[in-house]
Order: C-alpha cells, then structure tokens, then sequence
C-alpha cells in the first residue's frame, strides 16, 4: 500500500473496547493494508490481529515514547509508507497517546483519515437517559484538589463525562459530592464485556455500593445535570436554623458542612459559606 514519491495517510482506527466484534470492515481492512500498525501495547494489538489474520507489522506508541515515536511516525509517512494508529481500546486520542503524532502530522500536511468506531464515552452516553442531551467529556478528573474543584464547579450545569479507574473511583464520587453537593450519576463499567454493569443513583448511593462492592475493569463515569429547580426549593431558611442548631451543640464549621452536606443537596463548600455567613452577622 506503499504511495511513490508522496506522503503516506495516517489512519485513525478504533478498535472493540472488549468485545472483539465490535469493530468495523473498514477498519479491518485498513489494518491489513497499511504498512505499519502503531499502538499502545504490541500484545493487546497483537491478540486483535490474530482474531482477524492480519499480519501488518506492529511497534509501540504509548505516552512514555510519544515524543521520540512520533518523529519516527512521520519520517515513514514522509516516505510514502501509510499507518494506522490505534489505542489499546475504543478511539485514539480520546484520551489515549496521540495528540504529539496529530499536531506534527497537520504540521507537515500529512493527510489523516478518522474511522469511525468503538468508544467508550458515546457508548455510555447512549445508554443512559439524560434529562438534557448535552454533555461534555473531560478526560480524567485532574489530580489537584484545586483543579478538580474548579472543573466541577464550572461544568455543573451540564452532564459531565470522565473516565476513571477502578482503584480511585469511591474517592472521585466523595469529592464530587463534596464540591458540588448532591447529585444523581450513572457508573458504566465493562462496556461490551461479560460483566458490563450500568449503575445510576443518587451519589452517595453509588457511593455506598461501590464501597461495598469494589468495582473492576474500566470505568466511565456520569454526572447528571444539577437540576436548578430542585435546588432552588432548598429551604434557606431551615438550613440556616439546622446550622445554629448544630453549632449550638458545639460541632466546628466544618463538622457541620459534613453533616449537612450529607443530608441536604448541597455541597460542603456551600454549607461552610453559610456557617461563615453566620459568624460575620
């Protein structure tokens, strides 16, 4: 599939997130192809190519080599070879390696060519009912407390979308709870595998699940729309009442914006400002 004397096509091929039927004819085909399969991990790409028969060479691409590899990608571009770029699972480059090899490959007018496919975050959208249809998709939750405060705050009038690991979900539930008070989400784990699992809830019941029963595999994570009108029902007046009364029973701000938090819909921080409020009057 070699182009004389012209640049090659860098191809961006999705691949099954689990389920190795979930992938498209084109994008077999171009696998068998091009002259060179780059991906994160040469045994999980390897397993694929051996499913279908495809006996295209393979080398890795992964965020630890991103810089040296992309230099190395678009030299053989340069010299007419085509390529194809896939992630361990789903489409490159939603959040997966990808963005140093895009940016160099625009810079010297390499032509790409996206296929549509496999990928996670559309796969959880589409299963799960939104009140309002718009979303946005941030990745991973930043690793600050400060950003991640930030970002939430910012996106919580708007279905927000991340992925997570199994590992750090029950602490991004809490901190989600924390910063922007009570809220429905929806889990999605395994998609298109054996123990695929939907769980959607109030957050401190999937809180409270998740606890119990510790997830695995990958995960994709909800966070429905604040629903403004629910939170405009809020009786100011009982919170505030419901602080002094707990105040008066000698718990400190912040054990109060814990418990409040808990059982009102609101977050801690909101909480915190009313006791603040209270202290200035």
């Amino acid at each position: 599939m070699k182009t004389n004397n012209q640049q090659g096509i860098l191809y961006i091929c999705p691949t099954p997130l689990g389920n190795l039927e979930d992938i498209t004819l084109r994008v077999l085909n171009t696998l068998k192809q091009v002259d060179y399969i780059a991906c994160e991990d040469t045994r999980v790409t390897q397993k694929l190519l051996n499913h279908y028969d495809i006996s295209t060479k393979l080398f890795s691409y992964h965020k630890f080599n991103e810089k040296q590899k992309s230099n190395k990608i678009i030299e053989l571009l340069n010299q007419g070879n085509n390529i194809a770029l896939v992630s361990d699972a789903g489409t490159p480059l939603i959040s997966d390696p990808g963005a140093e090899l895009l940016k160099q490959a625009t810079e010297y007018n390499i032509k790409i060519v996206p296929i549509p496919g496999a990928c996670a975050l559309i796969t959880a959208i589409s299963a799960t009912y939104l009140e309002n249809p718009l979303f946005v998709f941030i990745g991973f939750l930043p690793k600050s407390n400060t950003d991640k405060e930030n970002i939430l705050n910012r996106y919580k009038d708007i279905n927000t979308v991340f992925y997570e690991s199994p590992n750090r979900l029950v602490k991004s539930l809490e901190d989600i709870k924390n910063y922007i008070g009570n809220c429905k989400v929806t889990v999605t784990r395994e998609l298109t595998k054996i123990y695929e699992e939907f769980k959607t809830g109030e957050i401190q019941e999937v809180i409270n699940y998740y606890t119990n029963k510790p997830p695995k595999g990958e995960i994709t994570v909800i966070i429905h729309a604040t629903d403004n009108n629910n939170c405009q029902n809020i009786d100011n007046a009982q919170i505030v009442e419901d602080v002094k009364a707990l105040q008066k029973q000698g718990f400190s701000s912040k054990e109060v914006s814990k418990i409040l938090s808990t059982l009102k819909p609101l977050s801690k921080k909101e909480v915190y400002n009313i006791t603040l409020s209270l202290k200035k009057d």
